[in-house]
């Protein structure tokens, strides 16, 4: 997108929080924190992990999607995390 039409600043990859939204013993959430793991360590973005058993609002919106990739608070994926497209939202 020309910067022209941007509406918001674009933020640097430091500036940037993902978050994984998952539970112990999910296979699927390993997966997803490995990638986030490798994307933000290149990156330099932040990241944090929430237990979806303790969170009840978290439990009611997302349980049938986990893992959930939220960045900067948006939903960005679910079930499986590609790498490239991760890499891309926290560099666009």
């Amino acid at each position: 997108m020309s910067p022209i039409f941007r509406r918001t600043p674009k933020k640097k990859p430091e500036d940037r929080t993902v978050t994984l939204i998952g539970k112990p013993g999910c296979h699927l959430c390993d997966a997803a924190q490995e990638v986030i793991e490798k994307v933000c360590a290149e990156t330099g973005a932040a990241w944090e992990k929430k237990d979806i058993n303790e969170d009840p609002e978290l439990h009611r919106k997302y349980w049938e999607q986990i893992p959930v990739v939220l960045v900067d608070g948006a939903q960005h994926d679910f079930w499986r995390v590609n790498e490239d497209r991760l890499r891309r939202a926290l560099t666009a």
